[in-house]
């Protein structure tokens, strides 16, 4: 039997029956700052078409920009593309996402892995000693 997830001692059910202060008192600090500050219009926004979907029970993934949307209680499910810059990254928002930042999950930069130097390569590294 899989155990059931809390989050600081409260149920993903109990979460999603908090108001956005009371949330607010649970979160980390600096998710705390941001939701106490207020979220920013187009983070509202974002809310505004996660919860439509939401209650509409539309299963459509929801593009967007907003790397700084804190990850909340009512977004678990549902699929989030994020932007890193390039491209959009899928996420699926899980309970373990709580209290992170969107923008966590869609990295900015990858692991470059360099060819050799030769035929092509820039006129300084052409010429590599023969061993």
């Amino acid at each position: 039997m899989p155990k059931e997830f809390t989050y600081r001692g409260y149920t993903l059910e109990q979460l999603t029956q908090m108001t956005l202060d009371e949330l607010a008192e649970v979160m980390p600090a600096r998710i705390r700052r941001t939701l106490r500050r207020g979220l920013s219009p187009e983070n509202k926004k974002l809310l505004e078409k996660i919860r439509k979907y939401k209650v509409a029970g539309v299963n459509k993934v929801i593009r967007t920009h907003r790397r700084d949307m804190p990850v909340l209680p009512e977004m678990v499910g549902m699929k989030i593309a994020v932007h890193n810059g390039k491209e959009f990254v899928e996420v699926q928002i899980t309970p373990e996402m709580i209290g992170h930042y969107l923008g966590e999950f869609a990295m900015t930069n990858r692991v470059v892995q360099h060819g050799r130097p030769g035929k092509g390569a820039t006129r300084s590294s052409k010429y590599v000693p023969l061993k």
